[in-house]
């Protein structure tokens, strides 16, 4: 579809392949591409799979934006980044993520964005960052982190930085289940193509009913 992304249909299945080549850094494209895709799901497939390159869901924003200087660019990334996690948790239709390695910051938020959340096995490190680097955690990233993390993992997973093993992460809310590597992609999209059999109409009500009220407050809060 994009350098950033791949787009195919499976069954009835969206499956968005994230691949940068790199990291899957979010900048702008990539942002950009993601939400054409899940636009093009909801005209073409019943079910959502997002996955991640080997190695990587996702690495976080793009640093060159970051590090870059420029406020106005920052900001203008932020809010594209924000509003695309936010149509991914509202996304009408089911959406299974498959975490491929690291996700982190952005990535996990990712992971708290998806409905089922497939990770793989390794060295790898899944969760939130922001304190060890110095960042306040954003109005989106409490919402998310709220209404995904058990409550007695919140301290340790939001406030105090800790990176998860994969194994570790199903139980503090960021993973549903772990596979070897060569088993995360089919995993996922099978997910996927499970839910596609739901009630399409009666799931896209009953995931507004839980998440519309924590995006408004999340884009409310993005536009002060």
């Amino acid at each position: 579809m994009t350098d950033k992304l791949h787009y195919e249909r499976v069954g009835d299945v969206a499956v968005i392949t994230l691949d940068d080549g790199k990291a899957n850094a979010c900048g702008f494209a990539m942002l950009e591409a993601i939400g054409t895709a899940l636009d093009r799901a909801r005209l073409d497939a019943r079910a959502v799979a997002l996955i991640g390159r080997p190695g990587v869901l996702s690495g976080g924003f793009d640093l060159k934006v970051i590090n870059g200087g420029d406020a106005a660019e920052l900001q203008r990334l932020i809010t594209l980044g924000v509003r695309t996690l936010m149509r991914l948790y509202g996304h009408p239709q089911p959406v299974v993520i498959g975490a491929t390695g690291h996700a982190v910051a952005l990535g996990a938020f990712m992971l708290l964005a998806g409905d089922y959340r497939v990770g793989t096995a390794g060295d790898y490190r899944v969760g939130l960052n922001e304190t060890a680097i110095g960042l306040h955690l954003p109005p989106f990233g409490i919402e998310l982190a709220r209404a995904r993390l058990p409550p007695h993992h919140l301290t340790q997973a939001a406030i105090m930085a800790r990176l998860y093993a994969p194994d570790e992460a199903i139980e503090a809310g960021f993973l549903d289940e772990v596979l070897a590597a060569d088993a995360v992609r089919a995993a996922t999209i099978a997910k996927a193509q499970a839910w596609s059999a739901l009630h399409a109409e009666a799931l896209a009500y009953n995931k507004a009913a839980f998440r519309d009220d924590a995006i408004a407050r999340v884009l409310a809060a993005l536009e002060d």
